[in-house]
């Protein structure tokens, strides 16, 4: 059932459940970055610092540590072997900045040691970002289109199902790679000592915080798959 163009069943079964569970990560990671960026780690080391001492100390030699502009925009591109830390990360000498850091680096010794999932989310990026854009649409100019006459599974709403499929695959390969590189992060900080024990457990809380948005995005991206498969029929039986 369709209203001024959005889908109500979708909007009451999926979008909004999926809406109130990502507002809830996104509330968790912000909280504890808060309170841990307000916390200076004991040796006064900066986050590009402890990117470079956590890369040198895998034996990584080839990755250059930048800031980047935003909030929380902190990324590594291995097409540049670059870590791009935010301002509050790259400059900050808190615990959570050291945390993020860490992680980012994570991805970089990922990307050294061939870590095989992180070579598959490169190859569904760009899959994911053309289903991103493209599902929804699709499905809905499919429903439409079914509503009018034409069958239910039509090219449209089978391309918007395969849009879908590409994004929860980039999630499903997305979230090992996320929660391995914050156990990178953990696991060296410690080791090398630019944390102790009782830091590393609020480098934990900020990076724990972050992987909940990744399982959040992952049941999302799953649900809302699985959701269109049954409501067109395909699992579970056909619906009106």
């Amino acid at each position: 059932m369709f209203f001024l163009g959005i889908d109500i069943h979708y909007f009451l079964y999926a979008g909004l459940p999926l809406l109130a569970l990502s507002l809830l990560a996104q509330l968790w990671v912000k909280s504890s970055y808060a309170k841990w960026s307000e916390v200076r780690n004991s040796k006064g080391i900066s986050g590009a610092e402890a990117a470079y001492v956590v890369l040198r100390s895998a034996g990584v030699e080839d990755v250059k540590v930048e800031r980047v502009d935003g909030f929380l925009s902190d990324h590594y591109s291995p097409s540049e072997k670059i870590v791009r830390l935010s301002p509050d990360n790259y400059d900050g000498r808190s615990i959570a900045a050291v945390g993020v850091a860490a992680h980012e680096a994570g991805h970089a010794i990922q990307h050294a040691q061939a870590f095989a999932p992180l070579a598959l989310r490169s190859i569904a990026v760009p899959m994911a970002n053309i289903g991103s854009q493209m599902g929804y649409f699709a499905i809905m100019i499919g429903c439409f289109m079914a509503y009018n006459g034409a069958p239910k599974l039509n090219l449209f709403t089978l391309l918007g199902l395969v849009g879908l499929a590409a994004v929860a695959l980039f999630q499903l390969v997305n979230l090992p790679v996320e929660l391995d590189a914050s156990r990178r992060a953990l696991k060296h900080l410690p080791a090398i000592g630019i944390l102790n024990e009782e830091e590393n457990a609020g480098a934990r809380s900020v990076l724990t915080a972050a992987a909940m948005t990744y399982v959040a995005a992952t049941i999302a991206a799953l649900w809302t798959l699985l959701y269109w498969l049954m409501r067109l029929g395909l699992i579970g039986g056909r619906r009106d």
